[in-house]
């Protein structure tokens, strides 16, 4: 089997998952990550100033972390296939079903150390350039790496380097959308993108309306309601049922329909008639799905859209293209297939258990590489490619929704653990998703703390979990 040298863009969990696929395969690969630390968007950073120049993330921020983040699905059906996630030891730890953002990156810092991916890790090296080695086969990636020069003093110098071949792992959530509201370039008022908030205290005395109430827009009206003057949320849903309006029964919190337009005085008027004057609009979307095969798994008020796609580095003689946020042309959300196997792109998908499917894409694309798994022809490949857009177009279903998975997500779990020769997702942690979701759409405030599907973890789990 060939051994590839593979440009892995991207530290976070996608990347590192990427790596160690690649090298068990055979491989070499090389990791290039922007930030000084592994983590991708697990790692907490504090705008600061560049949230008060860039409220609404046009310049980008890394990550989108919130202080009081928690992850919405449970650690037990979260974790890599082969690495379980379980509490971290020791002091520090949090052993929680729905654990904060620090034990996820406590996690992925676990598995980076046990799988000695570090060495293949290159920090503070930014990809800014990725095109078709002209002189052979292959593929030159130009990189800045941060370096130190006299005084103390930063310097970035461009190089650059022949691959075999390049996973793009760089993720989705750091160019933010927001949501179109009729008026908003002549309201007086702040806005801001949830890519940038992390804490309450900028908040206090404000009136805030809220646009979204997917788990973001759940956490974050929660978190500014204590400070705040008053929290208006603004969401598709249907009108909030009694038990809703029982758990959101705070004095200051308001749920309502989607905002209709903005004024001058500063008003924001829903499409109920009700109007607030408001100082801050928090976007915690972008614009809902529309086609029953995005609600199918409850994707509520837009979740799959609050950020778009964007691969900087790539040139246009790559040949993939982002249009209305659906990457592609892609085999499979995977491979280009005029360019197969020698480009990938692992974790463009939405709705689906992110870790896991990470692991079954590197591993298909690791063994495509090695030659151990064949791909079909590019034509077969393209063809599969149109049948799939004509697909979600008979379905009603928009570009922006093509790697939101849905109801889907089963399926294409399966199809890719077939193709790795995998016997794929578990009974009991597709089931435990699946509940995760419903508990969410039900009680989306109290649904981490409060939860009835300890059954169907295996013995093993259930002996050593310590929750609180």
């Amino acid at each position: 089997m060939p051994s590839r040298r593979v440009a892995v863009i991207g530290a976070g969990a996608a990347g590192l998952m990427a790596a160690r696929e690649l090298q068990r395969e055979g491989h070499t690969p090389v990791v290039f990550e922007r930030d000084t630390a592994v983590g991708g968007n697990w790692r907490y950073e504090d705008p600061k100033a560049s949230a008060e120049d860039d409220p609404l993330g046009t310049r980008c921020v890394h990550s989108s972390l919130y202080a009081s983040l928690r992850t919405n699905v449970p650690r037990e059906c979260m974790g890599f296939l082969d690495f379980p996630f379980v509490p971290a030891e020791g002091s520090g730890g949090d052993p929680r079903r729905f654990p904060g953002h620090e034990e996820v990156l406590r996690y992925l810092e676990a598995f980076a150390r046990r799988f000695n991916l570090y060495e293949l890790v290159r920090l503070d090296t930014e990809v800014v350039g990725v095109r078709k080695n002209d002189a052979s086969t292959g593929w030159k990636v130009s990189y800045c790496s941060r370096k130190l020069a006299g005084a103390g003093n930063e310097e970035r110098e461009e190089e650059e380097e022949v691959f075999d071949a390049v996973a793009v792992c760089s993720g989705h959530s750091t160019e933010p959308r927001v949501a179109d509201i009729a008026g908003i370039d002549s309201w007086p008022g702040k806005q801001m993108h949830s890519h940038n908030y992390r804490v309450p205290d900028p908040f206090h005395g404000q009136v805030v309306v809220v646009v979204g109430y997917a788990p973001s827009g759940v956490d974050i009206s929660r978190d500014i309601v204590g400070v705040a003057k008053e929290v208006h949320v603004a969401r598709r849903s249907p009108p909030p049922t009694s038990s809703e309006m029982e758990s959101t029964a705070l004095p200051n919190l308001w749920l309502h329909p989607i905002i209709e337009r903005a004024e001058e005085d500063g008003s924001v008027v829903f499409q109920d008639g009700n109007r607030v004057k408001a100082d801050v609009i928090l976007h915690c979307t972008g614009k809902p799905p529309l086609c029953a095969h995005a609600r199918n798994l409850r994707c509520v008020d837009g979740y799959a859209c609050r950020y778009k796609y964007n691969f900087p580095f790539l040139s246009d003689d790559v040949g993939i293209f982002v249009d209305d946020n659906r990457v592609g042309p892609l085999y499979k959300h995977v491979f280009p297939p005029l360019l197969a196997p020698h480009i990938s792109f692992i974790g463009l998908f939405l709705k689906a258990l992110f870790f896991p499917l990470f692991q079954l894409q590197s591993n298909w694309v690791a063994g495509v590489l090695s030659g151990r798994i064949d791909l079909p022809s590019p034509e077969e490949m393209m063809e599969d490619v149109a049948a799939f857009y004509s697909e979600l177009e008979a379905r009603g279903c928009p570009k922006r929704y093509t790697h939101n998975l849905g109801a889907c997500t089963y399926e294409y779990e399966d199809w890719v653990a077939k193709k790795c020769g995998h016997k794929g997702f578990e009974g009991w942690r597709k089931e435990m998703f699946v509940a995760a979701l419903k508990n969410f759409a039900h009680r989306p405030e109290n649904y981490r703390n409060e939860w009835d599907d300890g059954h169907l973890l295996p013995q093993a789990h259930r002996d050593s979990a310590k929750y609180f």
